[in-house]
């Protein structure tokens, strides 16, 4: 954790300052004491809204982007044309350690024997490698999401790596989003308007239905909620190494 936010009472301090803050005014502070800070993105459904708010603060703030090496190509190309449109100048797309797929998935077929274990595998290990060199990270997680966000906090330690995890977009509503991407104009995932509102890997997401939550297709019909890069409510929600 960054040097100057040694206790749980300075993240209550920084979270009773900012909860109600826009969007902005956090993403400045965690420019401030918060030591060198990543921003994590997926590229996905509404990964536009924190870039384009981000590109107005930093272009060269550091953005790392995990590719699993099994996302939807849609995916890959609307990666590429966000970072050419906001013209991000230190972007550094990581991927899972060849040796470790050819020991632990060598026919790529992990994702239905264990699904934890390949999130671990494709996705965990290789956002704890990029991220070595930064005392915080920047998430998009929002509460709507589903109800193991319900809770999320603006500022949040990291229990697996120590460092602090910030998430501007915690109280921000689906609404909140339409309107911010509709208001700047910005591009939208192609697969949106073919029924994904949540985007992971191809093998793991399908399509929602009307009616059904945004997450409702990622590991459908599984227990399996979240990829394991985050906690929730103070707990961890990934397999152990």
């Amino acid at each position: 954790m960054p040097r100057d936010l040694n206790t749980l009472n300075d993240l209550d301090s920084l979270n009773a300052r900012f909860e109600n803050d826009p969007t902005g005014a956090i993403l400045h502070a965690a420019e401030g004491p918060l030591g060198p800070t990543a921003l994590v993105s997926s590229f996905g459904a509404d990964s536009a809204v924190l870039l384009h708010m981000v590109a107005q603060i930093d272009r060269g703030l550091p953005i790392i982007f995990i590719d699993t090496l099994l996302l939807f190509p849609e995916t890959i190309t609307y990666h590429e044309d966000l970072v050419a449109h906001f013209g991000f100048t230190d972007v550094r797309r990581t991927r899972p350690d060849r040796v470790e797929l050819f020991l632990n998935d060598p026919e790529v077929a992990l994702h239905g024997s264990d699904p934890d274990a390949c999130c671990d595998l494709r996705k965990a290990r290789p956002l704890e490698r990029a991220l070595a060199p930064f005392e915080s990270w920047i998430s998009g997680r929002k509460r709507f999401q589903s109800g193991l966000r319900a809770g999320l906090k603006v500022f949040e330690p990291d229990p697996l790596t120590g460092m602090l995890k910030v998430n501007p977009l915690a109280g921000s509503t689906p609404e909140d989003l339409r309107t911010y991407m509709d208001r700047h104009d910005l591009p939208r995932h192609p697969l949106v308007a073919k029924g994904y509102p949540s985007i992971g890997c191809t093998p793991c997401t399908s399509a929602v239905q009307p009616g059904e939550e945004a997450r409702a297709g990622r590991w459908r019909g599984q227990a399996k909620t979240e990829c394991g890069i985050h906690i929730a409510n103070g707990q961890l929600l990934r397999r152990a190494s």
